[in-house]
């Protein structure tokens, strides 16, 4: 196992090194100006203008500029925002408490919604509670994000007046009712993302568990006259959830990087919207680590998931 993880840990260098470069050179060569804002302002002139590119480096090749990045990033310095002129590194900061806060929450809801509802269906296949649950699912991962924020603000907000429809990012929880005010502007961001998450791991949990059900090794179980609840506890789930393992590292790094559309639906202030405002910023700093720490992010879970391959199932060798 230790020869494994250093053989892992040895591909990921130049993996990770791979993914910046390609990053770093689309966001190099993407249409777009850091300093387009300043362009119709007549007080800056074009001199002062270049003078500012040449503070922010941008008047030297892409390949001096990209190897400063890296070493920059190597010792702990993701540099400065273009437009704010802030450190990336706190402007992340900043923002992952609430990311963390909503689509964490909606992960970890969507994980205990769809393993039960998931087992369930696969067991009672074809049944009327498989129909109900399937039915669910559908809906849940066929509307987008999008559509389901907005229909909830019009119905909860709009309508019923239950909810705020903007998140309140300066909401601090300083007693009994500043608590309550922060989950009630947090139930619906939060309900749209467990809906379309729990929606596909429900699907892939029971088609992975009706996939082991006609195993041999199933029937064999239930013959030597063990329970139900042994075959699938200690037969069938741990082949199951290998698949299912792998779908989940692919997933945790998105709760580090935030929810796109529906921060931008419901005005939440966490990384994806900052992603999004530095996208139409080009402010390319910023973009550049939130989308690097998103693929280490990637490449460390993927490794993760194949250290749980073999605690799962005895038959996985290194």
């Amino acid at each position: 196992m230790q020869q494994y993880l250093i053989k892992r840990l040895l591909i990921s260098i130049p993996t990770l090194l791979a993914i910046s470069l390609v990053i770093f050179t689309v966001l190099a060569l993407a249409p777009g100006d850091p300093l387009g804002e300043f362009a119709s302002n007549p007080a800056i002139t074009a001199e002062v203008r270049e003078n500012i590119r040449k503070s922010l480096g941008l008047d030297q090749p892409i390949q001096v500029r990209y190897f400063k990045w890296l070493w920059a990033f190597i010792r702990g310095d993701l540099g400065y925002s273009f437009t704010s002129r802030s450190p990336v590194l706190n402007l992340i900061l900043q923002r992952l408490p609430t990311t963390l806060w909503i689509v964490g929450s909606a992960y970890v809801v969507g994980l205990i919604i769809a393993f039960p509802l998931g087992i369930i269906s696969a067991l009672k296949r074809y049944s009327f509670t498989d129909q109900i649950i399937t039915t669910f699912a559908f809906l849940g991962f066929s509307l987008p994000p999008f559509f389901t924020g907005i229909l909830f603000i019009i119905i909860f907000s709009v309508q019923l007046k239950w909810f705020p429809f903007i998140y309140n990012s300066t909401l601090k929880i300083t007693d009994w009712s500043s608590f309550i005010a922060v989950i009630q502007q947090s139930i619906m961001p939060i309900t749209v993302l467990v809906l379309y998450q729990s929606a596909i791991l429900m699907r892939f949990i029971r088609s992975s568990i009706l996939e082991q059900l006609n195993q041999e090794y199933v029937r064999t179980a239930i013959a030597k006259g063990l329970s139900s609840f042994a075959v699938l506890k200690n037969h069938i789930l741990p082949n199951a959830m290998i698949p299912v393992i792998t779908l989940i590292a692919l997933d945790i790094p998105a709760i580090f990087t935030g929810a796109l559309v529906t921060e931008q639906v419901f005005r939440i202030p966490g990384i994806g919207a900052l992603l999004i405002e530095s996208i139409y910023r080009s402010d390319t700093p910023v973009v550049m680590a939130i989308t690097f720490i998103y693929g280490i992010l990637i490449v460390l879970f993927n490794l993760i998931a194949d250290i749980l391959y073999g605690i799962l199932d005895p038959r996985v060798r290194y």
